[in-house]
């Protein structure tokens, strides 16, 4: 049996991983073109139009409107839908907190519901459960790159009315049933975050298949202008959530290659699944493809079982699985509502800091909580979602990075969780 690294062994692995966001010549050159133009903004030159329009043909979409991070994309969309004051949005614990202070910034109050433990996407059980009078809005992530159940959720939602955003921040180029998300629901939103898969250093974008509420996300985003009306004339309370015309040039460059990317991480996703199949106290969070389907892959989500590793926690294996030259990471620390903005009601037009009585009974006194339009009690101290807590102690993420490279570089992870796992007795004592 092979030495742990952890423990002055040889690694498994020395050789560098790919990087990202990697430096493109074709990226350099996109972005010096607009810059040498002095065409720098959206209203003045055609990158981040024609992006829009690429984007959203690319994923299966009528419409685009790029805007400044995915989580104003989020926002966006909610405004566009006709989300705000006293309604509901109901969110997973198991996320990252755009998805949840979007509905704030919305003037929305988020209720959250727990995930399925085999794919770490919202449970459709849980939703049912969650659904008020008040309910305005559900929003699915496709976490990690995966598709949520989106037949159920739609099955659910339309009946009652209710809109579903697609939060694809971690989805880009992701297919279920045979279309592409962010076009399943009403509307969909992206993110461009130096980490995602379609980087951009930040940036967002709403796409929808419905010309209103496109024409809606538009104004929102462009301080309540609409098409074909005066510059000077604002029709709604909007802001200034433009993409700048060089973040346009990047992603046009980049998008050209998204697809290509995409299925290699798919690829390698799953030949990493079969590889890690069996092995004792790990559980790839990575179900078979339905017909049609395809995973972006984002994250590649371990799940580590306890009890099936002699006592070897999720920090100890992580560092042997560090020490062994694969990067890891615990991901959410904790579940959303868990988070002091949520525990202490510290929104934007609360208290300064936050701050209330400890034993306060009526838990967050921030609006929109608070506001007369939405007149019930909400106290996220009260939240439970034990699936979500569970995977929050369990979870080990691998980066999207890491499936871009050879197939001898995914079985070098498969060997390094392998020498680790066989190793267990003697990590556990040491």
């Amino acid at each position: 049996m092979a030495k742990l690294a952890l423990h002055g062994g040889d690694p498994v692995r020395t050789k560098p991983w790919p990087a990202w966001p990697d430096a493109r010549e074709e990226d350099v050159q996109a972005v010096a073109a607009v810059i040498r133009s002095g065409r720098w903004w959206y209203d003045d030159g055609g990158e981040t139009k024609s992006f829009e329009r690429e984007f959203a043909a690319y994923h299966d979409a009528a419409f685009g409107v790029a805007v400044s991070s995915g989580t104003t994309a989020l926002q966006v969309g909610l405004e566009a839908l006709g989300v705000g004051p006293g309604d509901e949005v109901i969110v997973p614990a198991y996320t990252f907190q755009g998805t949840a202070a979007s509905v704030l910034l919305a003037n929305a109050v988020p209720v959250f519901a727990d995930v399925d433990a085999d794919t770490m996407n919202i449970s459709p059980d849980s939703v049912l459960v969650a659904i008020t009078d008040r309910t305005r809005a559900i929003i699915p992530v496709h976490l990690s790159g995966l598709p949520a159940v989106m037949d159920l959720l739609l099955d659910i939602a339309r009946p009652r009315g209710i809109a579903i955003l697609e939060d694809c921040a971690q989805a880009h180029g992701a297919v279920w049933g045979g279309r592409k998300v962010g076009s399943i629901g009403d509307a969909g939103a992206f993110s461009f975050q130096a980490s995602k898969n379609l980087p951009s250093g930040e940036g967002g974008i709403v796409i929808t298949n419905n010309k209103e509420v496109a024409a809606r996300a538009g104004a929102v985003a462009d301080c309540g202008r609409a098409a074909g009306r005066p510059f000077y004339e604002h029709h709604i309370l909007g802001s200034n959530y433009r993409l700048t015309e060089m973040q346009g040039a990047l992603l046009r460059a980049r998008l050209r290659h998204l697809e290509a990317e995409t299925e290699l991480r798919h690829r390698n996703g799953r030949r990493l699944t079969e590889r890690l199949s069996g092995i004792p106290g790990i559980a790839p969070l990575d179900p078979d493809p339905g017909p049609g389907d395809r995973r972006a892959y984002h994250l590649y989500p371990i799940r580590i079982v306890p009890g099936q590793l002699g006592g070897v926690s999720r920090q100890l294996f992580m560092q042997a699985l560090h020490a062994e030259g694969i990067p890891c990471s615990a991901g959410y620390g904790a579940p959303l509502y868990g988070n002091p903005v949520f525990v202490t009601g510290a929104f934007r037009c609360g208290p300064v800091g936050g701050e209330r009585a400890a034993d306060s009974p009526g838990g967050p006194t921030a609006c929109p909580v608070s506001c007369s339009f939405y007149g019930r009690p909400m106290d996220y101290r009260d939240c439970s979602c034990p699936v979500t807590e569970g995977l929050c102690q369990q979870v080990v993420w691998l980066f999207h990075n890491l499936l871009l490279g050879s197939d001898g570089d995914i079985d070098d992870i498969a060997r390094a969780v392998e020498k680790v796992v066989e190793n267990r007795e003697g990590l556990a004592e040491a």
